[in-house]
C-alpha cells in the first residue's frame, strides 16, 4: 500500500457554516490582538478564506461606501472641503492589531490636499466627516484601500484600521514667486 487515499468525487456542495469555526477564528484574532498590543475597543475580524466578517462594538457606525468609523472626540468647526489642505496624527493598524504607521513616531503629523486621491479612497472618506479637534477610529475594507499587486507595498486585500485626529484645516493658494510655486 502506497498510504494514499484515492479522491473522491465532489459532491458539489458548498462548506457550511460552522459556529464552532467561527468562535475559533475569534479567539485566534483576538490571541494575535493581544499580542501585538492592539489598542483598546479594536475591531475583531473573523476571516475564512477570502471571507471576513468585522466585530465590532455598537458604537461604529458604516456608511454606504462600507466605511466604518467611531468618533471618540468630534471636535469643533468646519468639515473640510476639496482643495483644503487638512493636517492630521494617525495611528495605522492592520487586521492583527500590528502598528504599520505612526505620524506620532515619526515625530510630524501628516498633510494632504482634500480631493487630489492624495491618500487611499477610505481614508480620505473617513477624514472629509470629521472636524478640527476630532479623533476617530476608521476602519477601511479592501475596496476602498490601497491598490494591490507586485508593483504595491501591499499583497492582499485586508482591512485597515486607521486612529486620525485631524488638527487643523487650511484653505490652499498657489504663491508664484519668479520661478518657484507652492
Amino acid at each position: 500500500s502506497s498510504g494514499l487515499s484515492p479522491t473522491l468525487p465532489s459532491s458539489g456542495k458548498t462548506k457550511s457554516k460552522n459556529p464552532y469555526d467561527e468562535k475559533r477564528l475569534l479567539e485566534q484574532n483576538k490571541r494575535r490582538q493581544k499580542e501585538n498590543n492592539a489598542p483598546k475597543d479594536f475591531p475583531n475580524f473573523i476571516r475564512e478564506g477570502f471571507e471576513v466578517k468585522v466585530v465590532t462594538s455598537e458604537d461604529y457606525r458604516k456608511s454606504d461606501s462600507g466605511l466604518i468609523y467611531r468618533d471618540y472626540e468630534v471636535g469643533k468647526g468646519d468639515c473640510p472641503k476639496a482643495g483644503q489642505q487638512v493636517t492630521f496624527h494617525y495611528i495605522g493598524y492592520n487586521e492583527s492589531g500590528r502598528r504599520i504607521d505612526s505620524t506620532y513616531l515619526q515625530g510630524a503629523p501628516a498633510r494632504i490636499r482634500m480631493g487630489t486621491n492624495a491618500v487611499v479612497p477610505g481614508f480620505e472618506e473617513g477624514i472629509r466627516a470629521m472636524r478640527p479637534g476630532g479623533k476617530r477610529r476608521i476602519i477601511i475594507p479592501p475596496e476602498l484601500g490601497p491598490p494591490v499587486g507586485p508593483s504595491t507595498f501591499f499583497s492582499s486585500k485586508q482591512f485597515e484600521v486607521f486612529d486620525i485626529e485631524l488638527l487643523s484645516i487650511q484653505n490652499c493658494q498657489r504663491r508664484t514667486i519668479a520661478f518657484y510655486s507652492d
